[in-house]
């Protein structure tokens, strides 16, 4: 069952003095953050006074922070969004929906395991599958992942050779 929360950043620090938070993005683009109105911390909404992009960071103003010490209170707090609140493009997924996905190899239907993990790399995100004693490492491109079907839960991979362990 899909969470109804993703989670989508942490707020690492204190900015200025009036209260404002740091907050690290886990997203494609700190852009992404500063769309929002609303966050949860702890399942609780806060309402977003006023966000902006900081260098690789979103800097934001919460209702009810408004001094260092409150804003300290929320350091190493998870920040996420209600799953309904997002809506991805054609093809998209959340990283988080893709982890247990069986995978499965287009070429032979022999099923390699599930998806452990994804990196999010520089070039592009990698999924691991382990499964039967091996290790794979897929590149997230269209030459290798064949298909994805969350509701069916699989991936269809494209394998070369030296790909898995």
């Amino acid at each position: 069952m899909k969470s109804e929360f993703l989670e989508t950043g942490e707020i690492v620090n204190t900015h200025g003095v009036r209260g404002e938070v740091k907050i690290i993005p886990w997203a494609d683009s700190p852009d992404f953050l500063c769309r929002f109105d609303t966050l949860y911390i702890d399942a609780k909404p806060v309402k977003v006074l006023s966000s902006r992009v900081h260098k690789t960071a979103v800097l934001c103003t919460l209702e009810g922070v408004d001094t260092v010490e409150t804003a300290m209170k929320l350091k190493g707090k998870v920040v996420c969004l209600r799953r309904a609140q997002i809506q991805l493009p054609e093809g998209y997924h959340f990283l988080v929906d893709l982890v247990g996905l069986k995978a499965i190899d287009a070429a032979t239907g022999e099923e390699l395991g599930a998806v452990a993990e994804v990196l999010p790399l520089p070039a592009q995100n990698v999924y691991v599958v382990r499964g039967k004693g091996k290790e794979y490492m897929i590149p997230a491109v269209p030459a290798f992942i064949v298909e994805t079907n969350e509701d069916e839960g699989y991936i269809k991979v494209n394998l070369i050779e030296g790909m898995g362990e």
